[in-house]
């Protein structure tokens, strides 16, 4: 695991964002930004989930004028995602949002970019560039041909020199793109030259399993290499499925600890006991907590509580019985119906 790249350090309402704060995990709504209760109700759960920063897409100006009302009903800071329109980024910005996800290179003409700069440097509110594969300029695509590292990489600086030249470097990056090395690529290029800080994640990712995957080799290339401020997974998924495997991504690189983390082996020959229920079972009963926890879930007895070492506690079942067992030493034995009952009871839940 390389340092953390050192950025400068931004501020999306009360959540630091690069300068080596822990890296934030944000998310975006799937409802009607208008719809206000629909999207407040997500939003609630979202954070329930550990969500640190919420997006929500502004299309039109209904949406626009929903924001106040929403971000008065949440504990999270609140971004607006903005496109073409300069007029939904001024409205968001009185609307009191922390943050705006914007390109000024389509916003329009100079003196509508210079308007939301106004607007967001008297507000002290960030914008992110958010430069995405499947919409580059028509120029830079054609410079390069295909949506190349290098073209995503000139895309954002295009952007950020406009803002730039305004004397606005209140800003945070993303370089996203449906294809993981080309993603990671632009990340690397981009970090030699700037120390703005960085949203990471991979666009389009598709549904679970497949985003899942795509995310995590992406990110976790990224991540490992000390690259990244902020984290969104983007999946064809509930939202609050988006937050669960951006912490589960965080946690295997031991740069966040939130929630169970399940140590389970995939069953062999000599697994004599419903591995795969009593796992579920596990997962469900502790689904709902927030600190970090490490449970083993083992099928064999034999070698369960060794591989499953460093876990704050566990169960290994053989034919007919099992043993719960606490940093890899037996505690007792017990029927195998009675397993994850003993578990709960070592545990005091």
């Amino acid at each position: 695991m390389k340092v953390r790249r050192k950025t400068r350090t931004i501020y999306v309402g009360s959540v630091p964002i690069g300068g080596g704060n822990r890296i934030a995990v944000q998310s975006m709504t799937k409802t009607d930004t208008a719809d206000i209760e629909s999207t407040v109700k997500q939003i609630k759960s979202l954070e329930s989930s550990g969500c640190e920063i919420i997006r929500l897409a502004v299309p039109d100006m209904n949406a626009a004028k929903s924001l106040a009302r929403i971000k008065k009903s949440i504990n999270i800071p609140m971004i607006a995602d903005i496109h073409f329109d300069w007029r939904l980024a001024l409205e968001a910005l009185t609307q009191g949002v922390d943050g705006l996800r914007i390109n000024p290179g389509n916003i329009g003409a100079k003196w509508k970019i210079e308007e939301v700069v106004t607007a967001a440097r008297d507000r002290k509110i960030p914008i992110r560039i958010g430069v995405n594969a499947g919409s580059l300029d028509k120029d830079i695509l054609k410079k390069y041909g295909h949506p190349e590292p290098a073209a995503i990489v000139e895309s954002a600086e295009k952007h950020i020199h406009i803002l730039e030249e305004m004397k606005f470097t209140d800003i945070k990056i993303s370089l996203k793109a449906s294809d993981v090395l080309r993603t990671v690529e632009a990340y690397r290029l981009f970090s030699e030259r700037y120390d703005y800080p960085l949203h990471v994640g991979i666009s389009e990712a598709g549904p679970p399993p497949y985003g899942i995957v795509k995310s995590s080799v992406g990110m976790g290339i990224l991540l490992s290499e000390g690259i990244g401020d902020t984290v969104r997974v983007s999946l064809t998924a509930k939202p609050e499925e988006e937050v669960k495997v951006a912490y589960g991504i965080l946690g295997a690189l031991g740069l966040r600890k939130r929630g169970i983390d399940i140590i389970s082996c995939p069953t062999c020959g000599r697994c004599r006991i419903d591995l795969r229920g009593l796992t579920r079972k596990v997962e469900f009963r502790f689904k709902k907590i927030n600190e970090p926890l490490k449970i083993a879930v083992m099928g064999c007895v034999v070698n369960g509580p060794g591989e499953a070492r460093e876990a704050d506690f566990g169960i290994a079942g053989g034919k007919g019985r099992g043993i719960v067992f606490k940093k890899g030493k037996v505690v007792k034995s017990v029927r195998e119906e009675d397993l994850l009952d003993a578990l709960l009871e070592e545990m005091g839940k």
